[in-house]
């Protein structure tokens, strides 16, 4: 089963459960796949919906001024697990040669190719410059 179904079955168990916050996070979330255009979405899509509406609303949270929020707690649920700076540092040191690229930031796309959605380009950025 993908996401996206596993998204629409926790939208009907949120609806006999009456749970109101996560219930209008899915909401949301499954209103932004039918905006697509497609039925169906694949993983990587419905990950790439979730990380836009994430950074939105840590945004909003930012301006506000507050640390969390019910809605932000239910879609970073959904978010695979990240890929944690010392994971990436790792590889990096592993797999990439400084000596052959111009700049470290070349090594961007290796890496984001490598991690794929597990890692957050600003994370991978961090660990960029500290070498």
């Amino acid at each position: 089963m993908g996401l996206q179904n596993s998204i629409r079955d926790d939208l009907k168990k949120a609806m006999k459960a009456k749970d109101e916050a996560r219930l209008s996070a899915l909401r949301v979330l499954i209103g932004e796949f039918q905006r697509q255009g497609k039925k169906e979405l694949d993983d990587g899509e419905v990950v790439a919906i979730i990380r836009k509406l994430i950074k939105a609303e840590r945004e909003t949270l930012d301006r506000t001024g507050q640390a969390t929020s019910p809605y932000l707690e239910v879609i970073e649920s959904y978010q695979p697990r990240q890929a944690s700076e010392d994971e990436i540092r790792a590889w990096i040191k592993a797999n990439i040669d400084f000596s052959q690229l111009k700049n470290k930031m070349q090594a961007m796309r290796p890496i984001m190719t490598h991690f794929g959605s597990t890692a957050d380009g600003d994370t991978v950025k961090k660990v960029l410059e500290s070498f």
